[in-house]
């Protein structure tokens, strides 16, 4: 068998005695303290709280998925540019021609200066000295051919011109009629010229040599 061993009937007595000491106590300490005046109670402040909702972050945007196309850069196109033209001799060309240019010049030569070591440059060589033919006044008189007999019948007068080659020994070589008034008159001087006619060759610094002249003949009747 079990012992009970709670005895609630021996207690109770002692705590209602408590109770009025307690009683007692509060009502000895609200005379000390006086009338009207009411024992300090502290009593536990509320806590009042606010609710802060947090923050959500933001979404990313997010970036338009790109076609594949678009992303790939596009080049243009280059311009085909030919390769330069390189002249190639041909097996046909002639051996030795060649294609001469002349060259324009750009103005006078420039004077070279003195060489060194204190020489100058010579003068360059003077032009030769050239003196046209001439008539040899020893012949002077032999000049005009007697006139044709045909011609005075004709009553026929005027001026010939003629082109003469004088050779280096004053001897006509050629004669050329450039005007006449007749034919008659051109063959007179013709043969006169080329037998009777002397002249002065021309000369190069005094070196005698063919030369060209013009000579103008005048025909007129005398009563």
């Amino acid at each position: 068998m079990h012992t009970n061993r709670y005895q609630p009937s021996a207690s109770r007595p002692a705590s209602a005695g408590a109770s009025l000491l307690l009683v007692a106590a509060i009502g000895f300490g609200a005379t000390l303290v006086g009338p009207g005046v009411l024992p300090e109670i502290f009593v536990d402040p509320v806590l009042n709280t606010t609710h802060i909702p947090l923050e959500q972050p933001k979404p990313k945007p997010t970036e338009p998925v790109r076609n594949k196309r678009d992303a790939v850069p596009t080049t243009q196109p280059r311009p085909h540019q030919p390769d330069p033209m390189v002249p190639i001799r041909s097996s046909a060309d002639p051996i030795g021609s060649t294609t001469e240019y002349t060259p324009i010049p750009s103005g006078p030569p420039a004077d070279p200066g003195p060489l060194s070591g204190g020489t100058t440059v010579a003068d360059p060589p003077k032009p030769p000295v050239m003196i046209g033919a001439t008539v040899d006044p020893r012949y002077a008189d032999s000049l005009q051919p007697p006139y044709p007999s045909s011609e005075i019948r004709n009553q026929t007068e005027g001026k010939l011109t003629a082109r003469v080659l004088v050779g280096v020994d004053g001897r006509v070589k050629a004669i050329e009629i450039l005007r006449t008034p007749s034919k008659g008159l051109s063959e007179a001087t013709r043969r006169h010229a080329l037998s009777r006619w002397r002249f002065k060759p021309a000369t190069r610094d005094g070196v005698p040599y063919e030369d060209w002249m013009t000579m103008t003949l005048s025909f007129k009747l005398v009563d």
